[in-house]
């Protein structure tokens, strides 16, 4: 797939089945990862790679945070939590590993993680699978940080879910110009 073709017609695929990338597929998305953007060659990032019966821990994971901030929680909403992970058949945790200390501000270095999600993305797309970047409650929870290992110094950027595509989604066509303005200078 041509490059442009990939960043022009990537999709967010909600609805993802088996089978997940294959760790060669998942080598190549590692390699893409590690070309992002990095001011100060810092690196500041690491990726957790979920599969299997680790779907369903991380669900155990997911409502353990959920019941610490709403012991009423509905049997529904339960049910709801326990299957998050189980949306795709792999996900990947992209964590920004962040040095406070450095001269590079922490956003840079988050903002790098980023596009380290981002270029895993296009190269699930590249090798026509699927993927869809989610985040939420469970992203910023601390009983969830915890449980995935994560350092005082790290943030989660978000899940990346990946697997084959249920159905054909298309990107949206989006207007340049809405989103685009010519600075005049001083």
């Amino acid at each position: 797939m041509d490059a442009l073709d990939a960043l022009l017609n990537r999709a967010s695929m909600p609805l993802l089945e088996a089978p997940g990338p294959s760790p060669e597929q998942l080598e190549l998305m590692f390699k893409a990862a590690l070309r992002a953007p990095d001011h100060g060659a810092l690196r500041p990032w690491r990726f957790l790679v979920i599969e299997g019966d680790a779907r369903q821990q991380l669900g155990q994971l997911f409502l353990q945070a959920a019941l610490q901030d709403d012991p009423e929680l509905t049997d529904a909403r339960q049910t709801k939590t326990l299957n998050m992970p189980l949306r795709a058949p792999t996900l990947i945790v992209v964590i920004a590993s962040t040095t406070p200390e450095h001269k590079v501000p922490v956003i840079e270095q988050q903002v790098s993680a980023g596009c380290a999600a981002q270029n895993i993305l296009h190269a699930a797309h590249a090798q026509g699978l699927g993927a869809m970047w989610r985040t939420g409650a469970m992203s910023y929870h601390p009983h969830v940080l915890e449980g995935l290992g994560l350092t005082e110094n790290e943030q989660l950027i978000g899940y990346l879910y990946l697997g084959t595509p249920s159905r054909e989604r298309c990107a949206p066509e989006l207007p340049v110009e809405r989103f685009v303005s010519h600075w005049p200078g001083q």
